[in-house]
């Protein structure tokens, strides 16, 4: 597959079907992750596989956060069984974190070096006919969270990825042209 269709044809996968991911699948799709552009080598990006028990622990923590916003009880817990059988039932899914350097121009660019990374990943998954959803925000720091990855101290977990078969592939957002938010300096 050509690069320029991998990145047209990428989206964010929101159902799969029940096609188990290979492990060498998932090795495949790393060992190219890895190759990203990664100024002074300091090859932050770490990558966590998690198993079922592992999803569904991620999928309690997220759960308990979403409960939050719901007021009726039964409505709550309901809640938090669907997000903790959601995670549990994908095909595959991964946390990747990265390491903390006390430097904060070399964190900011390790950050940056993690999510070309996680890019790689995606559209290497577009190439192999898989599909993705890269997933961040507050949970990833969430201690309950942390602990169903199993992410060592002294890492940043900045996304998890769902990767599966997709069940259906959606079409592509309408996104602004790039010569709208391009300036050619003189």
């Amino acid at each position: 597959m050509h690069i320029f269709d991998a990145i047209s044809e990428r989206r964010s996968i929101k159902a799969f079907t029940d096609r188990p991911i290979s492990r060498e699948e998932i090795e495949q799709l790393l060992s190219v992750a890895i190759l990203a552009p990664n100024h002074r080598m300091t090859e932050p990006w770490r990558f966590y596989v998690m198993g079922p028990e592992a999803r569904a622990g991620f999928g309690k923590a997220l759960g308990l956060r979403k409960a939050k916003r719901v007021d009726d009880p039964d409505a709550k817990v309901a809640v938090i069984h669907k997000v903790e059988a959601t995670h549990r039932d994908l095909p595959a899914m991964l946390a990747v974190a990265m390491t903390l350097d006390e430097n904060p121009e070399i964190r900011e660019e390790d950050y940056a070096a993690t999510y070309m990374a996680v890019q790689n990943l995606c559209l290497a998954a577009v190439a192999l006919g898989l599909g993705s959803h890269v997933k961040s925000g507050a949970v990833m720091d969430d201690p309950k969270a942390r602990q169903a990855i199993g992410v060592a101290e002294g890492e940043r977990v900045i996304a998890t990825i769902a990767l599966g078969e997709p069940a259906a592939v959606p079409e592509a957002k309408l996104r602004r042209d790039a010569d709208e938010l391009t300036t050619w300096a003189p």
